[in-house]
């Protein structure tokens, strides 16, 4: 089974269990390795105790062929070495051999030692531990006693200790890795099972959030809080979409209508009375579907791109090219230039001039200046505002005229002529190009002010127009 197959537990605990037993096979390496040494040690102590009673009786003239009996917890190879290199005596294993060793202290009562592997002097054959000890008789005489080497355990059964320890502990710890990560994974358990069952028609359940204040449980709130805006997103597209359906449903049946009227009495039917009745409903589905067009867009991420504009340029163009249905007061400050997409920006304009004449009694009143204050912009903001004198807009609903469809019950009708886009696609404008859109108070009338970063770096603003669909 291949690894990335694996549970996280599963993973967790192979992760852990080899870590340990990495960790544990070291220790036991070193361990071995620290005993070795110090066995050695005492092995060369022993094997130098061997030479020195040796050294005695030769310094006393006490040498006897085969050597004479040592202790028994003493017995080691040992040879005497005359100063022409001849064995004079040795112990019963190592008669009529050749010297063990062939190296000497560099001076007398001093200790020389060295490992001998492969010599035919050692009826047990291997590696040996040699120590030589001069004592000077008449010249310079060598004493040699040796021990086999210790192999690299030392003692076996602590080896086969160390290694089921190793394996015991490994698998221990294994399991208790895995029991613990199954342990803290439960809650996650339950928040996958909880998701397995939410769908379209239940998002309001939640997923359960665990008491300890953990990664899990910061998990389980941000799921919780996913689903809570979803929960809010879809229900705004059902809303869209039936506010939707109904907007379009008024000029269509209106258009069916009329024409099934005209087919019932085709030889009486004025045709250019007929295109006059029906002229206006198709007029209100092409604001609809414009509208439903560019939110689609702008809810797509389309890009918007940007170019210097010189606000109170594009807003005196926009005044001029706009059909006036009321006085029009123009209070521009020249100069102004932001950075942003020239046919959106028109489209806010229109969007806003042409909510404030269908809503103003007389006079519409729009308002370019320069403001300080946003410590994001540098160069400060342009403050466009746009206020009619009509009946307003009470505080309780300022945001609620930025929703989709959504037309205040009194001034704000559908008799009016507004479809419930224009004001909710400025806003969005204004927001793409990094700014904003709301209500202020006002004596008389709404009062919409726009505010957006002017450009860091002005430059030659482009007057060429480019037309924009007004809503």
């Amino acid at each position: 089974m291949k690894l990335e197959n694996c549970s996280i537990r599963a993973r967790l605990a192979l992760f852990t269990g080899i870590a340990v037993g990495v960790l544990c096979i070291a220790f036991s390496i070193a361990l071995l390795f620290a005993l070795n040494r110090m066995a050695t040690e005492d092995l060369i102590k022993e094997v130098m105790a061997v030479g020195e009673l040796t050294a005695y009786d030769v310094d006393h003239g006490r040498l006897v062929n085969p050597l004479p009996p040592i202790p028994q917890n003493l017995i080691r190879p040992v040879q005497v070495v005359d100063p022409r290199g001849h064995v004079v005596a040795a112990t019963r294993d190592l008669q009529h051999r050749p010297p063990m060793a062939h190296f000497a202290p560099k001076s007398p009562r001093r200790v020389a030692t060295a490992v001998v592997c492969d010599s035919a002097v050692f009826p047990s054959g291997g590696c040996h531990i040699v120590v030589a000890q001069q004592v000077y008789r008449n010249g310079d005489w060598t004493v040699y006693s040796a021990a086999p080497t210790l192999p690299f355990f030392v003692y076996p059964g602590m080896a086969a200790l160390l290694v089921a320890g190793t394996a015991v502990f490994t698998g221990a710890v294994a399991c208790g890795a895995r029991h613990t990560v199954a342990s803290s994974l439960r809650p996650v358990d339950a928040i996958r099972a909880q998701l397995d069952h939410i769908r379209s028609t239940n998002l309001g359940r939640r997923v359960p959030v665990p008491k300890v204040k953990d990664e899990i449980y910061r998990l389980a709130r941000s799921v919780n809080e996913t689903l809570e805006r979803l929960e809010r997103m879809l229900e705004q597209q059902r809303r869209f979409c039936a506010d939707a359906s109904h907007e379009l449903r008024t000029p269509i049946t209106a258009i069916r209508v009329q024409l099934e009227d005209a087919l019932l009495a085709a030889e009486d039917v004025d045709l250019s009375k007929l295109c006059d009745d029906v002229l206006p409903s198709v007029e209100r589905l092409q604001s609809i579907t414009a509208g439903l067009l560019t939110l689609t867009r702008f809810d797509a991420g389309a890009p918007c791109p940007r170019q210097p504009v010189d606000l109170a340029e594009l807003v005196a163009l926009e005044m001029r090219s706009h059909q006036v249905r009321r006085r029009l007061v123009l209070q521009l400050t020249p100069g102004l230039i932001v950075n942003g997409d020239r046919a959106q920006l028109r489209q806010l304009v229109c969007n806003l001039v042409q909510n404030a004449q269908r809503h103003a009694c007389s006079t519409v009143t729009v308002t370019l200046r320069r403001e300080h204050g946003d410590a994001r912009c540098a160069k400060g903001v342009a403050a466009l505002e746009v206020l009619d004198d009509g009946a307003g807009i009470a505080a309780d609903q300022r945001e609620t005229v930025f929703e989709r469809f959504t037309r205040l019950d009194s001034a704000r009708s559908r008799d009016a002529g507004g479809i419930g886009l224009g004001l909710p696609i400025a806003r969005l404008i204004a927001e793409r190009h990094e700014g904003t859109l709301t209500i202020r108070d006002s004596d008389q009338g709404a009062r919409f002010v726009v505010r957006l970063p002017l450009d860091s770096q002005p430059g030659v603003a482009v007057t060429t127009e480019t037309d924009a669909p007004a809503t």
